[in-house]
């Protein structure tokens, strides 16, 4: 089944229904429109009360944070395929995060159009994702300084034809993090299943594990180093296991205006295992949070 959408529909969207909170109220309004307006208009106390129960951590570069966030994310990367090629990714995996219950979050991914330095040059749209996170456990830096959470993702195959995965992928994730003053830890385990048989003998079902220390420095900077770990139990890759030492550093949170404030970052995936996917990996982040 192949979808057709504009790339920046999801966020444009989920833009829109983050502005409702804006609008006024008429002094004639129905009770039932009221009591819509007033789930809004309340939408910000509502994200600021499940901030505060939780840690007050910088999301790392790579791993998705156990935390629960409202921010719009963009990301850039460009992977060293064998052959010398290179893959640059606009936008990957990210796109509008925001917070509309008490212990849930989603992710409307926004798809990254893709290039690859071949000759002829291939390019094109990657699959959209979404991502719901529900905190089953947190305490603030006062009161503990953990999280616990989990994941479900999907991959919707409806990509450009050179870079769909041409089956729908479910990902579940257990995350945990764990503060002692201005250190953390934080960490994902989850695995990826296709649709159905043909694409677990394809793409398989990887297991991915993600650990990042992270360290606050200087009120605004967050060091990090970063471990990235897929073994891949069946499919094309099977018995293929691949790391990534990734070295980092977030800047945030900056004050802009209001409650906006800006977030920057990257790092370096560095292969430490024979036959990875890719060599290398760079990594630019921008985040505005609201």
């Amino acid at each position: 089944m192949k979808f057709i959408r504009h790339p920046t529909a999801p966020v444009l969207s989920g833009i829109l229904l983050l502005a409702i909170p804006c609008w006024g109220h008429g002094e004639d309004a129905p009770a039932s429109t009221s009591l819509f307006r007033s789930y809004f208009t309340d939408w910000f106390t509502r994200v600021d009360e499940s901030r505060e129960k939780q840690p007050h951590w910088m999301g790392p570069v790579v791993t998705t944070s156990p935390t629960l966030l409202e921010i719009l994310r963009y990301d850039i990367s460009q992977e060293s395929l064998p052959g010398g090629h290179n893959l640059t990714s606009y936008g990957y995996g990210k796109g509008l995060e925001f917070i509309p219950a008490e212990p849930i979050q989603f992710t409307i991914g926004l798809p990254a159009w893709q290039t690859v330095n071949t000759s002829p040059a291939k390019s094109g749209w990657t699959d959209q994702t979404f991502l719901m996170k529900y905190r089953f456990a947190s305490a603030n830096e006062d009161n503990g300084n953990y999280v616990f959470t989990g994941f479900f993702g999907v991959s919707v195959p409806n990509g450009s034809a050179k870079f769909t995965s041409h089956h729908f992928v479910f990902t579940p994730t257990a995350a945990f993090g764990k503060g002692w003053g201005d250190f953390d830890v934080q960490s994902t385990l989850g695995i990826s299943v296709p649709d159905n048989e043909g694409g677990r003998r394809t793409l398989g079902t990887p297991l991915a594990l993600n650990i990042v220390t992270q360290y606050r420095l200087l009120k605004f900077l967050w060091p990090e180093a970063e471990l990235n770990y897929t073994y891949w139990p069946n499919g094309t890759h099977e018995g293929l296991n691949q790391a990534f030492i990734t070295p980092g550093i977030m800047l945030g949170k900056l004050p802009l205006f209001g409650r906006f404030s800006a977030m920057i970052g990257g790092g370096c995936q560095l292969a430490v295992t024979d036959h990875p996917l890719y060599q290398r990996n760079f990594i630019f982040t921008a985040r505005l949070r609201f």
